[in-house]
C-alpha cells in the first residue's frame, strides 16, 4: 500500500493534472500553519492571471443588449406608426377638387389674387391684390348673370301666339334693334313731350299746370325729380301701406327717417339645405352667450331666429305658371331683364331642392306681361312696362296676400329682410359661383355664402343696436362693445394711409364681424363631424385657410371705386376689420403679435 501525500503536496498534485488550484495556508517553512488550521482559499491573493470570470459579468452584458434590442423595437413601432398616420392623413384628410368647377374658381382665386404679399400684413391684397373695377366680386356676378339671361333672350324658339314669352322675347328685339330705334328718331320722344304739356323748342307749348306736371312724371314715367314717393307698409306694427316722402338725404339720415334698418338676407329652399341649416344653427348657440343680452331679450332673439320665414332662389309663381297666371292676370312687370323666368338660373339650386329646372323651351309664362302693350316703338313699349309696373305695386296694397311679394328679381344679387313680413330672401343670382356651389369644397361655400347669410341675418338685431333699442339689456356692456369696435375699425390704415370714420357704418361693420364669426363657427363645426373635406388644387392653403381666403373674395374690389352712398366700409377694412378681430385667423396664419392681422386686442359684440 502506497502511503498518502503530505498535505503540503496536495495542491500540487492537482495543479499537475490541470485541475483547480486552491491556495492552502502556508508557514514560512513551506508547511501548514498551525495556529490557523486550513483557511478559505479565496482569502488568499491570486495573480491577474489566476483570476476567474465574475459571474455577474455575462448577466450584465446580456441586460445591455436586451435594453438596445427593446429600445430598436420601441423605435420602430414609433416610426411604424408615424408612418401609418401620414398615409391615414393623407388618405382621409382633404385631398384637392379636380372637378371643373374648382378650377375655374382656382383661375378666379389666382386672377385676384397676389401672393407674393404676406397675409399677415395685408390679407386684402393677398387676396384681391390684382382686382380691377369690372372685378368687383358682386358687380361681376351681376353681369354674368346678365350674359347668362342675353343668352337666352337671343336663343331661337317658338312661343305661343300673345304669351308671355312671345312679349319678352319681342320687347327684347326691339331693345336690340338699333336700326329701328334709330330710324324713329326723336318722334317717339315727341309724343311723350307732348303728353307733358310741350315744349317751346319742340313748337307746340301748352302752359299746364305745375303739380298735373310733376303728378304726371312721377306716376306714368316714374321720374322724381325733387323728391321721391313711395307705397310701402309702415315700418313699425301694424304695418299698414302709406305713402312715404323721401328728400335725398345720406344714406345714415335716410335709414333713420325711414324707421327701418336695411334690407337683407336669408332663404326657402335653403332651409332644408346643409349649409343655411348650420348658419342658423350657429347663430342660435351664439346668442346663448352674448354678454350684453338680458335673458328675456335672448329669448326673444332666438324665437325670432326660428321664426323667421326664408325664400331663396325665386317666388313660387316663377316656378308655378298656374299659381302666377291666376295670381297675376291684370298687371305687368318692366324693362328687358325683367321678363324671364327665374328658372333658368336656378339649375345648381333646383338639383338641391329637389325641383325640376325648366327647359328654356318650356313653361317661361311670366304673368307680369299681360297689360303690356308693345310698339311701335321701344320707348312707347318701354314705358307700357313702367306703367304696368307701378299698377302691380299698388294694386299689391290694395288687396292683402298670404305670402310674402319679393322685391327682387330671381336674377339679381341682393338679399334683404323684410321687416312686416319677417322674411328674408336669397335671390337665386347671388348663390352662383364664385359665392356658391355645390361642387365647392364646403370652406369656400361657407366663407362667402355663408358669411353673407350670417351678415344678412344679423341685420334682424340691428335695432338692438340703436340708442335704446334694448332697454333691458346691459347698456354699458353694449356700449363697450359698440365703441371698441368703432375704435377698432379707426386704427385699421386704408390704402392711401388714411384712416376712417366708421361711425356711419357701424351697422353694417357689426354685421361683418359677426357673419365671419357665426360662418366660421358653423364650419369649425362641420369639420368636426363630418369628412371628406377637399380643397382647391395648387393653392397651398388648408381648408381653415381657404374659408378665409373665400370670406375675403367676395370683398374684392378695386378700392377708391365704392360709390359714396354705400352704407358698409370701405373693402380693404371689410377684409381687415373681421380677419383681424377673429383670433382662429392669427393662428391659422401663423401671424405674429402686433401684426396687422394680430392685434393686442379685440372686440366682442355677438
Amino acid at each position: 500500500m502506497h502511503p498518502l501525500p503530505e498535505p503540503a503536496s496536495l495542491p500540487s498534485l492537482l495543479l499537475s493534472s490541470g485541475g483547480w488550484r486552491p491556495e492552502w495556508g502556508r508557514t514560512r517553512a513551506g508547511g501548514m500553519s498551525r495556529a490557523g488550521g486550513m483557511r478559505p482559499p479565496w482569502n488568499q491573493e491570486r495573480a491577474p492571471e489566476e483570476r476567474l470570470p465574475s459571474a455577474t459579468e455575462p448577466g450584465r452584458q446580456w441586460s445591455m443588449v436586451r435594453r438596445m434590442l427593446t429600445a430598436g423595437l420601441l423605435f420602430s413601432l414609433l416610426l411604424g406608426f408615424s408612418l401609418l398616420l401620414v398615409y391615414i392623413f393623407r388618405s382621409c384628410g382633404p385631398g384637392p377638387c379636380m372637378t371643373p368647377v374648382c378650377w375655374d374658381l382656382l383661375a378666379r382665386y389666382l386672377a385676384s389674387g397676389n401672393t407674393s404679399v404676406a397675409p399677415c400684413t395685408d390679407f386684402f391684397n393677398f387676396a384681391c391684390g390684382q382686382a380691377k373695377g369690372t372685378d368687383y366680386s358682386f358687380q361681376a356676378l351681376a353681369e354674368e348673370n346678365k350674359k347668362r339671361l342675353r343668352r337666352i333672350l337671343e336663343a331661337p324658339g317658338s312661343w305661343h301666339l300673345g304669351s308671355g314669352e312671345e312679349k319678352a322675347f319681342q320687347f327684347y328685339s326691339s331693345c336690340m334693334d338699333t336700326d329701328a330705334i334709330e330710324a324713329a328718331g326723336a318722334a317717339p320722344l315727341r309724343q311723350v313731350i307732348e303728353e307733358l304739356g310741350g315744349w317751346r323748342i319742340s313748337g307746340n307749348w301748352t302752359s299746364l299746370d305745375f303739380n298735373r306736371t310733376l303728378r304726371l312724371l312721377m306716376s306714368q314715367y316714374g321720374y322724381f325729380p325733387f323728391f321721391r314717393a313711395y307705397l310701402r307698409p309702415r315700418p313699425t306694427p301694424p304695418y299698414t301701406p302709406v305713402i312715404q316722402l323721401f328728400q335725398f338725404l345720406r344714406p345714415l339720415e335716410q335709414r333713420r327717417a325711414q324707421g327701418k334698418l336695411f334690407q337683407m338676407v336669408t332663404i326657402d329652399q335653403l332651409q332644408a339645405m346643409e349649409l343655411f341649416t348650420a348658419i342658423k344653427n350657429a347663430l342660435v348657440s351664439r346668442l346663448r352667450r352674448i354678454p350684453w343680452m338680458d335673458e328675456k331679450t335672448r329669448k326673444e332673439a332666438q324665437n325670432r331666429v326660428t321664426q323667421l320665414q326664408v325664400k331663396m332662389g325665386a317666388p313660387e309663381w316663377a316656378l308655378k305658371p298656374s299659381l302666377a297666371r291666376q295670381e297675376y292676370n291684370d298687371v305687368g312687370p318692366c324693362p328687358c331683364q325683367l321678363l324671364i323666368s327665374p328658372q333658368l338660373l336656378l339649375s345648381p339650386l333646383t338639383r338641391l331642392s329637389g325641383r325640376q329646372s325648366v327647359h328654356p323651351g318650356r313653361s317661361l309664362t311670366n304673368p307680369f306681361l299681360a297689360l303690356i302693350q308693345l310698339g311701335p316703338s321701344y320707348l312707347q313699349s318701354f314705358l307700357s312696362c313702367v306703367r304696368s309696373l307701378r299698377a302691380r305695386i299698388v294694386q299689391s296694397f290694395l288687396q292683402s296676400f298670404p305670402y310674402h311679394r319679393w322685391q327682387v328679381s330671381p336674377w339679381g344679387v341682393n338679399a334683404y329682410y323684410s321687416i312686416p313680413d319677417h322674411v328674408v330672401v336669397f335671390p337665386a343670382g347671388l348663390l352662383q359661383p364664385p359665392f356658391f356651389h355645390p361642387g365647392y369644397p364646403r370652406a369656400v361655400n361657407f366663407g362667402a355664402a355663408g358669411s353673407i347669410m350670417a351678415h344678412e341675418l344679423l341685420h334682424i338685431f340691428y335695432q338692438l343696436l340703436l340708442p335704446g333699442g334694448c332697454p333691458a339689456c346691459d347698456t354699458r356692456a353694449l356700449q363697450g362693445a359698440l365703441l371698441c369696435l368703432k375704435h377698432h375699425y379707426e386704427t385699421i390704415p386704408l390704402p392711401n394711409g388714411t384712416f376712417f370714420n366708421g361711425s356711419r357704418t357701424f351697422l353694417e361693420n357689426a354685421a361683418d364681424i359677426g357673419g365671419l364669426a357665426i360662418a366660421l363657427q358653423a364650419y369649425s363645426k362641420r369639420l368636426l363631424w363630418h369628412r371628406g373635406e377637399t380643397i382647391l388644387p395648387n393653392l397651398d392653403l388648408s381648408p381653415q385657410q381657404l374659408f378665409f381666403r373665400s370670406y375675403a373674395q367676395v370683398m374684392c374690389r378695386e378700392p377708391g371705386t365704392q360709390e359714396p352712398q354705400d352704407p358698409h366700409s370701405p373693402p380693404t377694412l371689410r377684409v381687415h376689420g373681421p380677419l383681424s378681430n377673429t383670433p382662429a385667423f392669427a393662428r391659422y396664419f401663423h401671424c405674429p403679435h402686433g401684426a396687422l392681422m394680430n392685434p393686442s386686442s379685440r372686440c366682442q359684440l355677438w
